[in-house]
């Protein structure tokens, strides 16, 4: 009976949608245009759309990275369930009310479906994950993404606060580093067919570089990374680095507002793997639960004073991450996470929490 309900839930839905944007979307059509390159126009003049991190006329900007994966799952393989994600959902909105989410599939659109269904106080800025197109299988990856981000966006504007196309794409030192112009092929085609706010997320050390304006002019906002861990900061400079990055972004692109989409202390990592680029060379600071308490405090702090909408990275740890099953836990990408990946939160976060409530 219960799937009964949903499946109706779901159809009643779609047909409200269909209504609303009758004839709308051929995306028959629009999936061969992107896939063949077909030229998308800006805008001209462009009209900004302005990011909202509202919720009952609130602010929401101190917000949250949800990575939905637990132990066995991970993207393109197994998602969670429903139950699963209605658990994760309702431990998050007892302490934030915006969250990212990095791809546009159907683990995305089940989190859609459950806020929805289940009238949670949660916004989300929905994910497109692309990548460099060096074989035909990505590119139709690509456009897969690209394709299911508008239906989501045009289906669940209430929910939707914006949505991210590409993420850490055009800096120099990413694995997926893709040609900037699909990339802008990909945005527009997005910002074309939706009527909410769109951007892209990448590393400061692509946002302080004059090619990055060529991305920034087709953005209604800049998402930005700031991780004083992964460049080598102790805690005690941790967030006066952090300041001066984000001001320096600020003012490279002055007519943008800036996000920051991912920021965070990890609680472990692997001391022993160094070389170029790895977490055993570039991390010179302590990776613990106390130390992931202190930036906690920090960060909250900052937020909350300079109202600058900031998703920590991250609710729950990971274990797909950073290798998944064939490599040691304390993999760095594996514990980001304020929860430990069976939902129990960490000291660090428990502890943080006293405070701010003994603050009150």
């Amino acid at each position: 009976m219960r799937k009964l309900i949903i499946t109706v839930f779901l159809f009643l839905c779609m047909m409200q949608t269909a209504c609303l944007y009758p004839g709308r979307i051929n995306m028959q059509n629009l999936k061969q245009q992107i896939f063949e390159k077909q030229t998308f126009e800006k805008q001209s003049p462009f009209i900004t759309r302005q990011f909202s991190p509202y919720l009952n006329n609130e602010w929401i900007g101190n917000a949250i990275s949800y990575g939905c994966y637990r132990k066995g799952q991970a993207p393109d393989i197994k998602g969670p369930s429903e139950e699963q994600i209605l658990e994760d959902l309702n431990i998050i909105k007892q302490y934030w009310h915006l969250i990212r989410v990095y791809g546009a599939d159907d683990d995305a659109r089940r989190v859609l479906d459950v806020i929805q269904m289940h009238q949670l106080p949660i916004k989300v800025m929905l994910g497109a994950w692309v990548a460099s197109e060096d074989n035909v299988g990505q590119k139709e990856s690509n456009v897969k993404q690209v394709l299911y981000a508008i239906e989501l966006a045009n289906m669940y504007q209430d929910i939707i606060a914006a949505v991210n196309v590409g993420n850490e794409s055009q800096v120099f030192w990413s694995f997926h580093r893709m040609d900037p112009q699909h990339l802008i092929h990909y945005i527009r085609a997005v910002r074309n067919n939706t009527a909410i706010p769109v951007t892209t997320a990448d590393d400061y050390n692509f946002w302080n570089k004059p090619e990055s304006h060529i991305i920034a002019d087709e953005i209604d906002f800049i998402v930005t990374h700031i991780y004083p861990l992964w460049n080598g900061k102790t805690l005690d400079i941790a967030f006066g680095w952090f300041d001066s990055v984000y001001k320096d972004i600020k003012s490279k692109h002055p007519d943008k507002t800036i996000v920051i989409g991912e920021t965070g202390w990890a609680t472990n990592y692997n001391a022993d793997k160094t070389g170029p680029g790895e977490q055993g060379t570039l991390i010179k600071a302590s990776v613990n639960l106390a130390a992931q308490e202190q930036y906690l405090l920090m960060h909250n702090e900052w937020v909350n004073k300079n109202k600058v909408t900031t998703f920590l990275f991250e609710a729950f740890d990971e274990p797909w991450k950073g290798g998944g099953e064939n490599s040691p836990p304390q993999e760095i990408e594996k514990n980001w996470g304020v929860f430990y990946e069976n939902r129990i939160p960490k000291e660090s976060f428990q502890n943080y929490l006293n405070h701010k409530n003994n603050q009150l």
